[in-house]
């Protein structure tokens, strides 16, 4: 395909005198047949596995020709091996400009966007793929993926069992299958299908990383720990090694070695590190600055009408890995509500409207289109109930701008030790867009924004609005602040709070299967075990004893 569309890019006119035309010739057919090398030598690179090697050939080849649509696509796809999801974003946009029926790049891209956590807009791109060509078995796989992450998993099984329909050992369907799963809360399901994946290919670091987080490992999952440990040392993509190493650290946490632990987990967020832009943090506390100077005491009490009247929305804010999953599973365990996720629905307003957002109080006009589009995927998530809760830690941003539209929404802060938090979230594989979380020293400046910002919410929102709620209370007395929480709501007591675990529900989230274990203490104060390897986090202390 790319000799003979070379080729026709290098057509000789009819005026060139022969003997200049046979010699211009020569070296068009040359040309095209060393681009021809460069690109079957960058996907020979490509099927080892050898991603640098793979990206020197593209990038040779770029050099030499730079508007090949299907080299771009290929070389995002060797980039997003190493994570580099970014500039693979860059490349695989400039295909689709180049070659908008390039269904491939379109796929592709929506691979990057989900992982870079832009769900809907990959669901978008991946469609547009499936526009194309609706039989093509990776694109029903790389929706069926996506769809889970957005939490729609009944849509997601169906793309995924067409996928197997076709290629009943398609590795990415059954991993999708057996994630679905364990979302649900099925974990010996999940585990059946992540051994069935292993027995035809041990070396898939998804299904050997995920084992090591349905249970509590002990010292006789030793000769996991020898093959996880061989897999990650084997030339993986950078992503699935992070992947292992994260396992690796909860292997060894649940043996309380750890010294090994923390290794493995600094190694995994080392890792990560080269997939992400490093953390803003001049840019992180410039949008703080900008959200408190818009969201003043005065914008709040201009806007204390909103736009709309709906009690629906129950939004749970805080840091992530503060217990919001956990509070987020009490409340829609109540047979008035519902609980749709992390919805993603604020942060793509963010992306849309930042400049507006930081100049002022967004447009009446636009305030209630938002305010008819979140009713509506409210509505799409949480089919009758009466509400429905939202629990995307970021939207602890933009409670001004949730105000400004839904004032009679309520909110509720997690709050948890500092140090916990932040180290909770060092030793989970969070977004690539979370690269704060990546880096002990910027966790700490990070959390220390975050509660400037929260500081201002409590100042300016009216005291109807938000209920702070203490983890470490949640966890000790469960009946007693389930009882405070439900009377903010405004919803009447229900035994069924008290039995969250065993209300079936996707949940997806890091906490998927400690949630379904009931209350769990064991992660109070569990930043002790680590004491002396987190200095940067220990400044925190003061924040802890100030607000305890």
């Amino acid at each position: 395909m790319l000799l003979s569309w070379f080729g026709k890019r290098r057509q000789i006119p009819a005026s060139v005198p022969q003997p200049a035309a046979d010699t211009a010739a020569q070296s068009a057919i040359q040309r095209a047949r060393e681009l021809m090398e460069l690109f079957t030598e960058g996907g020979q690179r490509l099927a080892q596995r050898d991603y640098f090697g793979a990206i020197a050939s593209y990038q040779q080849l770029l050099r030499l020709e730079p508007d090949l649509a299907p080299v771009l696509n290929n070389l995002a796809s060797a980039q997003c091996a190493l994570g580099q999801f970014r500039t693979a974003e860059g490349h695989l946009r400039r295909a689709i400009e180049l070659q908008p029926e390039l269904l491939e790049a379109h796929n592709n891209l929506g691979l990057v966007l989900r992982s870079l956590g832009r769900y809907e807009q990959a669901e978008r791109s991946i469609r547009r793929a499936l526009h194309s060509e609706p039989l093509f078995v990776p694109v029903h796989s790389n929706l069926g993926i996506t769809l889970m992450y957005l939490g729609r998993m009944r849509e997601a099984e169906a793309h995924l069992q067409e996928v197997l329909k076709v290629a009943p050992e398609h590795q990415e369907a059954l991993l999708g299958l057996a994630q679905i799963a364990k979302l649900e809360g099925r974990l010996a399901d999940a585990g059946t299908l992540f051994r069935r994946i292993l027995e035809r290919d041990p070396n898939v670091p998804g299904a050997l990383a995920t084992l090591a987080h349905l249970r509590r490992c002990t010292s006789a999952d030793a000769p996991w720990l020898e093959r996880a440990e061989k897999l990650a040392a084997s030339g993986i993509a950078t992503t699935e090694e992070a992947d292992l190493r994260f396992a690796i650290g909860k292997y060894y946490d649940d043996l309380r070695d750890y010294d090994r632990a923390f290794q493995s987990y600094r190694r995994a967020n080392e890792l990560l590190k080269t997939t992400t832009q490093p953390f803003n943090r001049d840019g992180y506390t410039a949008f703080v600055d900008d959200l408190i100077r818009v969201y003043s005491r005065a914008t709040i009490e201009r806007v204390r009408d909103g736009v709309s009247s709906s009690i629906k929305p129950i939004f749970i804010v805080g840091m992530p890995r503060s217990g919001t999953t956990l509070l987020e599973q009490i409340i829609a365990s109540h047979p008035e509500a519902a609980g749709a996720g992390e919805l993603g629905f604020w942060t793509e307003v963010l992306f849309e409207h930042s400049a507006e957002l930081r100049r002022g109080v967004l447009e009446e006009s636009l305030r209630r289109r938002l305010a008819s589009d979140y009713l509506r995927l409210l509505e799409d998530c949480g089919g009758t109930a009466a509400r429905v809760v939202d629990k995307a830690p970021v939207n602890s941003d933009f409670l001004g701008l949730i105000y400004s539209i839904f004032p009679r929404a309520r909110v509720i802060y997690m709050q948890r030790d500092p140090i916990d938090t932040c180290l909770s979230c060092y030793f989970q594989y969070l977004s690539p867009a979370m690269s704060w979380s990546m880096d002990l020293s910027d966790l700490a400046y990070y959390y220390q924004q975050h509660q400037r910002l929260i500081e201002h919410w409590r100042a300016v929102l009216p005291r109807e609005t938000l209920l702070e709620v203490a983890y470490e209370e949640l966890v000790a007395d469960h009946e007693g602040c389930t009882r405070q929480v439900l009377a903010f709501l405004g919803l009447e007591w229900s035994e069924r709070c008290l039995e969250f675990h065993k209300t079936a529900r996707p949940i997806t989230t890091a906490s998927t299967v400690q949630v379904r274990q009931g209350i769990y203490r064991g992660s109070v104060r569990r930043w002790q075990r680590y004491e002396r390897h987190i200095a940067p986090l220990l400044s925190l202390q003061v924040t802890r004893s100030v607000e305890g």
